[in-house]
């Protein structure tokens, strides 16, 4: 399928039979012409105003033809001014007129063959120029035609104008001027011609594929895409289309899956951003609380103690009447549980009874505001004699 321009050569298939009927039989005058000059088949005036009249072909097209049988076979008619008007009326062309005046003179000029003597000398004046007729249909459609092809978008569409004033309801000429606007990148137009095509024959292939093509161009890929399906119904061995929908639905997926890999990338984004805003906030909350420390000094842990067990007092002490007091340095971890213990000082036969004690009391959690902290402090056995 052409996706350009529909040529006017096949709107006109149907009538392709009857002009060539029309051209065979002039065609077979003028084969029977060169047998010889006896059995030459002049062209009368009736002959000339029947085929002027005939419908079996446009009128350029019957004009063509009956010029060239005029200057192949000759005419057995003189021409005068009457007979030139009436040739005109019907129809006849400049060329057809000009090649009828060639042979007239050929005629009069030529020695008469039945009868031996010259002919009379013709009457035939030349004719005043003759007025071409107004274009008709086939004229516009033909000359907008060959300017689209030509790349003279604008005179195309002039005469599609005009040609379709008189056959509004030729498909092919909406086509045709909807190339032309869109040849000029007018694709609002363009898509208005195709519309009215489709409208005027719902079954007009080009027109689907000419507006799938325009739509494309403006982006529309979706209504596109449903235009080549619709071209693959109506015609489906139209490559142009099979691959075109191909290709746009390929396009289709690539966009879709690259939309869903960005908004995935969108939503991590979104998510890694709120927990960079949980850790701000918390490092925020954390930097407003008073800084806890590790470990506080209670001093004297007497009061503190769940449990104060009371030193051994040593055998070997007391016989030796050594007494006085004894100072334990105290460790204790989070939940109170005694970790160390070392006499700091007092007699040396009282310190490890002082340690042993420490060893076996239990003392509360120390905390600072809600928070359980190590604490160091100490305790004060005094070891009285006997």
């Amino acid at each position: 399928m052409n996706p350009l321009f529909i040529s006017p050569s096949r709107l006109r298939q149907t009538k392709l039979v009857s002009v060539f009927s029309l051209t065979s039989l002039l065609l077979t005058l003028m084969f029977a012409c060169q047998i010889g000059q006896a059995q030459q088949t002049q062209l009368s005036l009736a002959d000339i105003l029947i085929g002027l009249r005939s419908k079996k072909a446009t009128l350029p097209e019957r004009n063509k033809l009956l010029s060239d049988a005029v200057k192949l076979r000759g005419i057995t008619f003189t021409a005068s001014t009457e007979i030139e008007t009436e040739l005109q009326n019907t129809g006849a062309s400049v060329e057809l007129l000009e090649a009828i005046r060639q042979r007239n003179s050929k005629t009069d000029a030529a020695p008469n063959i039945k009868s031996g003597v010259p002919a009379m000398a013709s009457s035939f004046a030349p004719a005043p120029p003759v007025k071409p007729a107004a274009p008709d249909f086939a004229f516009y459609q033909k000359r907008a035609y060959e300017n689209a092809v030509k790349g003279e978008y604008d005179l195309a569409v002039s005469d599609y104008n005009e040609a379709i004033k008189l056959n509004p309801k030729e498909v092919s000429l909406f086509i045709n001027r909807g190339r032309a606007h869109q040849n000029k990148k007018n694709y609002d137009l363009a898509i208005a011609d195709y519309n009215t095509a489709i409208e005027l024959n719902p079954k007009e292939a080009t027109a689907y594929f000419n507006r799938a093509d325009s739509l494309e161009k403006k982006g529309n890929s979706p209504q596109a895409m449903s235009d080549y399906q619709k071209v693959l119904e109506l015609d489906a061995n139209n490559e142009s289309a099979k691959i075109n929908l191909k290709r746009l639905q390929a396009e289709q997926l690539k966009a879709e899956q690259a939309k869903a890999e960005q908004l995935k990338a969108e939503q991590l984004k979104a998510e890694q951003a709120k927990m960079e805003q949980v850790k701000m906030q918390e490092a925020a909350a954390a930097a407003a609380k008073p800084k806890v420390p590790e470990s506080v000094e209670l001093g004297q842990l007497n009061a503190l103690a769940v449990k104060l067990a009371t030193p051994v007092y040593p055998i070997t002490a007391q016989n030796m009447n050594i007494q006085g007091k004894v100072t334990v340095q105290i460790s204790l971890d989070e939940e109170g549980k005694v970790v160390s213990v070392k006499a700091i000082n007092g007699h040396q036969f009282l310190r490890t009874a002082g340690e042993d004690a420490a060893r076996r009391s239990k003392f509360k959690p120390t905390l600072v505001g809600t928070q359980a902290v190590k604490a160091t402090g100490f305790i004060v056995y005094n070891f009285l004699g006997k």
